[in-house]
């Protein structure tokens, strides 16, 4: 039995998914299936059982997981305290991204901290808002732009930050095209209005898709969805094809030409916060820890903050490194 083994088994206990689980830990499945096999073999006894698409923990595997799960939290403290010895001249930092953050406001961020901290590797993930919460166990940061859960681990920091405006795009000629002017700049339509087009949506576990979706039910209207569609550009392409309405961030507009036009949403636009997650934020690694000072100064610096506070997930405090007391 060795300590990956059981690290491996905490975050399969955590998830209760063995796929979802290689995804946290950056692994294949086979790589997390074979470890599983290993531990159980030296316990002499099934640790977990199939149950639907997902596992089940036996009396034994939840026990087990006891033990895994405070080695796990064991060897993050021992890693950030490594890094606290060494003055944090060297040391990783492991960023995971929803898909709008990660390719507009991620680079520029790392840009940044690298000035800064030169010696300190920057790992980077990216998915949407669904997979960067399911890979928190393996994170230092995850940067998201869907609604925040109640299913966070426990002791993660909730962090408002950046604020974006979601807003309906479709392509020159459109019967819509005429509420925006000819430079493609938006003005705005009803919900009601884009309703009545067919819509092409981003995937299931997209952040922009599920306020979409709450949008347009808070509104009782109902959608015709034509297509689904994973990430931004495939929405972008889709609706130049003529499938229909799509639903993107403003900010993922700003190279666009007059070929896609941009409409924000009627009687008021549809905005949302980004979330700022950290991980155990009551021991984050000094990395983490300045990275999130980082984020939450430049948004500061350009008005975008969406409050300046900070709260944590299942605990009373919210203070934490880059908070407000």
């Amino acid at each position: 039995m060795t300590a990956d083994q059981l690290i491996t088994f905490a975050a399969v206990a955590e998830h209760l998914n063995i796929s979802r689980a290689a995804t946290a830990l950056h692994l294949s499945q086979p790589a997390v299936s074979g470890q599983l096999r290993l531990l159980q073999d030296e316990f002499g006894e099934p640790l977990y059982r199939r149950d639907g698409r997902g596992i089940r923990l036996t009396p034994s595997g939840r026990q087990l997981a006891e033990y895994a799960l405070r080695l796990r939290d064991t060897h993050r403290q021992a890693l950030a305290y490594r890094d606290a010895l060494r003055g944090f001249a060297h040391g990783t930092l492991r960023v995971g991204a929803s898909t709008t953050p990660a390719s507009y406001l991620l680079p520029y961020l790392i840009a940044a901290f690298q000035q800064r901290f030169p010696n300190v590797s920057v790992e980077t993930f990216s998915g949407n808002t669904s997979e960067i919460v399911g890979s928190l166990d393996s994170l230092d940061i995850g940067m998201i732009e869907g609604p925040v859960g109640a299913d966070l681990p426990h002791g993660t920091g909730v962090h408002a930050w950046h604020e974006d405006e979601i807003v309906a795009i479709v392509r020159s000629g459109h019967p819509l095209a005429i509420h925006a002017d000819g430079q493609g700049k938006s003005k705005s339509a009803t919900i009601a209005e884009v309703g009545a087009y067919p819509i092409v949506l981003r995937e299931e576990g997209s952040g922009v898709r599920q306020d979409v979706e709450q949008a347009f039910e808070e509104a009782g209207v109902a959608m015709h969805v034509a297509l689904a569609v994973a990430g931004v550009e495939g929405v972008k392409e889709a609706v130049r094809a003529g499938m229909g309405v799509g639903f993107v961030s403003e900010m993922t507009m700003r190279h666009e030409d007059s070929a896609l036009l941009r409409l924000s949403l009627a009687p008021r636009p549809l905005t949302r916060r980004f979330s700022i997650l950290v991980p155990h934020e009551g021991a984050p690694s000094r990395a983490a820890a300045s990275f999130l000072e980082l984020c939450l100064a430049q948004m500061a610096e350009t008005g975008k903050t969406a409050n300046g506070r900070a709260t944590a997930q299942n605990r009373p405090s919210s203070r934490g490194p880059g908070s407000t007391p």
